[in-house]
């Protein structure tokens, strides 16, 4: 709401927002207070359409708000500096249609590498790109001791690559110099993505060894973690940031609640490696940000039904 003060809306609240503008909106120099994807995303769109050039300081660099930056400039708009943390938007009175590829989603990636390290299977995923994956690559390889590879791969949608997750994985984590407990935290673009945190957590149940898991960005994101201890997880939580996980330690078949997207799928994952039957409700969580993601577990071989209470 802020960015759009800063363009010359005007702003009223009387239980909800509303937003009006007399005519364009006008180019201004923001500074946002964090790098939110969210909040730089709507900025970005309405400088695309003020009056003049508009400055957007301290940008959220993910690979979504670079593929929307690569949509308006085929759709007429000149932005600069896209993939950095400052944009240039030169802003148009209007655009014009264009035909865009979507890059993979990197959250959804990264997910299935949890999801090949706390199972038995070999899992390929086609159509990745490599420098998307440099971080999470980092995190789960060299942390947590995921064995996976990138391949070049003609048949690979769009990018020609693959990425190949070997099967019966030995999870070790490997500790910091001097045998320290290694820590996992998250930050904005390019480090490891908040979207991943509950997902490494569930892997880090399954390696041998003990990691802090720092959750920097966001308040509740480990709250889910005592669903996982119901499981047989051996985490402590030591505050709403920071939870110790010793693994590995064998899960079993529990009823939760997803309470959130990423704690939703989190938790699929620790089904998945559990022993048992596990039932997850409130599933609409998970489908706000895995479409059909019961159709394709179900295609790898999993064993899961979507079903009406």
């Amino acid at each position: 709401l802020l960015v759009f003060d800063a363009l010359g809306a005007r702003r009223d609240s009387n239980g909800r927002f509303a937003l009006h503008a007399a005519g364009r909106l006008q180019a201004a120099d923001i500074l946002l207070d964090e790098a939110s994807v969210t909040a730089t995303e709507n900025a970005i769109m309405a400088a695309a359409l003020a009056k003049g050039t508009t400055v957007l300081r301290n940008a959220a660099s993910e690979p979504h708000v670079q593929d929307l930056c690569h949509l308006l400039v085929k759709m007429g708009c000149p932005i600069e500096g896209i993939g950095s943390n400052t944009l240039i938007i030169h802003g148009q009175e209007r655009l014009r249609g264009a035909a865009f590829n979507v890059s993979p989603d990197f959250v959804e990636i990264g997910s299935f590498i949890g999801l090949g390290a706390v199972t038995p299977g070999a899992l390929r995923i086609q159509g990745v790109i490599p420098e998307h994956l440099r971080m999470i690559e980092m995190v789960f390889c060299h942390r947590l001791g995921v064995d996976m590879r990138v391949v070049e791969d003609p048949a690979a949608p769009y990018t020609g690559y693959s990425l190949e997750i070997a099967p019966e994985q030995e999870l070790r984590v490997r500790p910091d110099f001097g045998g320290a407990v290694p820590k996992i935290d998250d930050a904005p673009w390019p480090q490891f993505p908040p979207d991943l945190m509950s997902i490494a957590l569930v892997v880090a149940t399954q390696a041998q060894g003990t990691v802090l898991i720092h959750e920097k960005m966001f308040e509740s994101r480990l709250y889910f973690v005592d669903k996982l201890v119901s499981m047989g997880a051996q985490i402590i939580l030591c505050d709403p940031h920071r939870a110790v996980v010793v693994g590995p330690q064998r899960l079993h078949g529990q009823a939760v609640s997803s309470p959130d997207i990423r704690a939703g799928m989190a938790l699929v994952l620790a089904a998945l490696a559990a022993e048992g039957v596990t039932t997850i409700g409130n599933i609409e969580q998970i489908d706000r940000g895995y479409q059909r993601i019961d159709d394709k577990l179900r295609a790898l071989g999993a064993h899961i039904q979507r079903v009406t209470s």
